[in-house]
């Protein structure tokens, strides 16, 4: 359980979302100790590492960090050895609220060619699609990718966010090799995508798999986020989060406590255990993390573990999520 396949290349099964780096968790990391972060991240085991062209955030003086150069320099002198993955098609809205999508075929090209300056890279291992842009089809997306692989700028194509239609619809045109969809034990919603991804041997890679955090259980209502700290906002931080979450935080003390390992870990190993195919990226800012990340690969759960786990999971309903499972 030590690798997982994107195409024909073999990562390590616990990749590292980089995004809060510099972008939504508050004030960017310095650059230096960013740098320093994600090299330590190589040196103790992760090849996959995760950004996206619109993970920008603002440094202690006032600059904007880019999360997709902090990437670049730190794997420059490994970069033959790592896989790195970044996302096309979303702008943040300059008041903080809301996204815009655009994945028109003019837009990708620009976007590639930027995305691989920033990393300082001849070529970009995993392209995703951020969003969905309704104004697009998965066909006209799926062209441009296939020019952009033959092209020798992009190795394999994914998608974030998508739904079974969109992707097949994709897939037909050029092949997916991987998609990126929100998962955790508090956020099963996409499980009807597993039969798809099976069947056409595309790996699911696992984003918010720790649910930002919130399943290591080491926050609570009382705790103070930073300014600028997107989490203080989701709904799982909420007072109502807290209390729905009460039951599967029992259930995860109980089991942590007997595989030896800690409630992150034992969230990452559930869905690393299920399926073959599922590759989670959590992220942090301290390398402590990102190793106790990195060693879920480690635990062992049996099927019939995760049957019982998941027949718990049904009974919990979390409201604060829109009522989905």
């Amino acid at each position: 359980m030590l690798t997982r396949k994107i195409g024909n290349d073999e990562v390590s099964a616990v990749g590292m979302g980089c995004m809060g780096l510099s972008h939504a968790y508050g004030t960017a990391t310095d650059e230096k100790q960013a740098i320093d972060v994600i090299r330590q991240a190589y040196d103790m085991g992760y090849t996959l590492f995760d950004t996206a062209q619109c993970y920008t955030g603002l440094n202690a003086d006032g600059t904007t960090s880019y999360n997709e150069i902090l990437v670049g320099k730190a794997l420059k002198p490994v970069r033959d050895k790592v896989f790195i993955a970044t996302k096309f098609g979303v702008q943040h809205r300059s008041d903080g609220h809301g996204l815009i999508l655009d994945s028109n075929p003019e837009t990708i090209r620009r976007s590639v060619e930027e995305s691989l300056l920033k990393l300082d890279t001849d070529y970009i291992d995993l392209y995703y699609q951020h969003r969905i842009d309704p104004r697009v089809s998965a066909q006209q997306v799926a062209s441009v990718m296939k020019e952009l692989i033959q092209e020798g700028k992009v190795r394999y194509w994914g998608i974030s966010e998508t739904d079974e239609t969109y992707l097949r619809q994709a897939h037909a045109v050029c092949p997916v090799s991987a998609i990126q969809n929100r998962y955790s034990m508090m956020a099963r919603w996409h499980e009807n995508l597993f039969d798809t991804c099976e069947q056409l041997g595309i790996t699911y890679v696992a984003f918010s798999p720790i649910a930002n955090g919130f399943l290591s259980g080491n926050f609570d209502k009382n705790f103070n986020f930073e300014e600028g700290d997107y989490r203080k906002d989701m709904p799982q931080y909420s007072e109502n989060g807290m209390r729905e979450a009460k039951e599967l935080f029992e259930m995860l003390t109980q089991l942590s406590s007997e595989k030896h390992c800690t409630m992150a870990q034992l969230s990452l190993a559930w869905m690393l255990c299920k399926k073959p195919f599922i590759l989670p990226i959590p992220g942090s800012r301290k390398v402590s993390r990102l190793k106790e990340n990195l060693d879920s690969r480690l635990i062992e759960l049996t099927p019939l573990e995760i049957e019982v786990i998941d027949k718990k999971l049904d009974t919990m309903n979390f409201t604060v999520f829109g009522g989905h499972k």
